[in-house]
């Protein structure tokens, strides 16, 4: 597996968005592979993906999962890859969610995503980082409120996930830093080791760049996470947000 560490941005290419909210929202393998081509050249130094049936609905099953993983992989050799573990693909049902990624055991290694990110605020997350690192699967922590930081603070795995995703994700732009800066302290007060990579979704992506960028954290922004620039100007692709997002950190 390649090292997955994230230096300053993560590109999440596509999320549960469809062409129908961007026309340059990657679906396929072989649109994934192209976009995260692209993003990585522009200064991408990771990559998020959500996989896809081929309906275009998003899937936790192997073989789509290594589907994306192997065409990305190709056009990116060395760019960590990690994948969404989202309850909502399996329709809110745990154990269906715990049943698929369990597949991904046996499945070729080759297939499988550097690191998964595991919601805080869904139900079983020690149990599934524990499937995940017996596939050989680190595990992005995500952590969207101050009950989710304490969730993780009182985890067996807090310690050791590869890292913790601080997403302030249902705030306006003039309350999410403040949001932030609080679960961040929260999860200073368990002391806890892995590394932090903190960023928004639509009106609060860009200001949680900017802050990302003032406390020297990693961050990370694509068609998931907002579908214009900093300033609302329409962008063309992932590529185009990447290269406005390390701008936007430089400030």
């Amino acid at each position: 597996m390649t090292d997955p560490l994230v230096r300053r941005i993560q590109v999440c290419l596509n999320g549960g968005r469809s062409a129908a909210d961007h026309p340059a929202v990657p679906i396929t393998p072989a649109q994934l592979a192209v976009a995260a081509q692209d993003a990585v050249t522009a200064g991408a130094d990771a990559v998020h993906l959500h996989p896809r049936r081929a309906d275009g609905q998003e899937s936790l099953a192997y073989a789509d999962v290594s589907a994306a993983v192997h065409a990305v992989r190709s056009a990116c050799p060395g760019t960590p890859i990690g994948v969404t573990t989202g309850l909502w693909i399996t329709d809110g049902d745990a154990t269906a969610r715990l049943r698929l990624i369990r597949g991904w055991i046996d499945g070729d290694p080759d297939g499988l995503p550097d690191y998964a990110s595991v919601n805080l605020s869904e139900p079983g997350f020690d149990e599934l980082t524990d499937v995940l690192h017996s596939a050989g699967v680190a595990v992005e922590a995500g952590v969207w409120s101050l009950a989710d930081a304490d969730r993780l603070g009182r985890s067996r795995h807090a310690q050791d996930v590869l890292r913790i995703l601080v997403e302030v994700i249902d705030f306006p732009a003039d309350t999410c830093e403040a949001e932030a800066d609080a679960i961040l302290d929260r999860l200073r007060a368990y002391a806890l080791r892995p590394p932090v990579l903190l960023h928004g979704e639509n009106s609060s992506a860009w200001p949680l760049i900017g802050r990302a960028g003032r406390l020297g954290l990693a961050t990370r922004i694509g068609l998931e996470d907002a579908l214009a620039g900093p300033t609302g100007d329409p962008v063309r692709d992932n590529a185009e947000l990447v290269r406005a997002a390390l701008a936007h950190l430089s400030r």
